[in-house]
């Protein structure tokens, strides 16, 4: 009797496992299929602002009007306003990686008021970054001194497939933290 309930308990067990295994095969295939859609968004976006930029917002579909307006961060984001574009922007200039710190001192020097607006900013600069991360426009890397930073990712041609938030880069720093 002990060994059929050895052997029944023994049957549940690999079929949990299996269970768990094709979980996990699954979870990892959305998170993967979440990345790409996010990152091809990223990319949609830019062309339409590239292409609004060009021929003017006139050349929008009337019915466009709120996604647009979200898109340009201008949609009642109020004291929100050009945060987020302005964590893009001075990681597209940078060199390199930057860490949550720089990038916070950096924004500073664009938005004046940024310590108004934020009772945190070293924080919410540090949540953008992780946002642009996981957006495939950023990737998260690891400092020589063992401290992360974050990179923008020039364009699709970057993008191995890899979720951006998984990767990890070795890069030599200076003695001030600069790559």
């Amino acid at each position: 009797m002990e060994s059929k309930e050895l052997q029944d308990s023994e049957r549940e067990k690999d079929h949990v496992q299996e269970v768990i295994r094709v979980a996990q095969l699954e979870l990892r295939e959305l998170l993967r299929r979440r990345s790409e859609i996010m990152h091809r968004i990223g990319s949609i976006k830019r062309t339409i602002l590239g292409l609004a930029m060009v021929f003017g917002d006139a050349a929008l579909n009337q019915d466009w009007e709120d996604e647009w307006l979200d898109l340009k961060s201008r949609k009642r984001h109020g004291s929100r306003r050009g945060f987020t574009k302005s964590c893009r922007i001075v990681l597209m200039e940078a060199d390199g990686p930057l860490s949550a710190r720089e990038v916070c001192e950096r924004v500073k020097g664009r938005i004046e008021e940024l310590e108004l607006r934020h009772k945190d900013p070293l924080a919410s600069v540090t949540t953008v970054l992780n946002r642009l991360a996981e957006y495939g426009e950023a990737q998260i890397v690891t400092l020589e001194n063992g401290r992360r930073a974050w990179q923008w990712i020039a364009g699709p041609d970057s993008a191995d497939g890899q979720n951006a938030t998984e990767r990890t880069l070795v890069v030599k720093s200076s003695p001030q933290g600069k790559p």
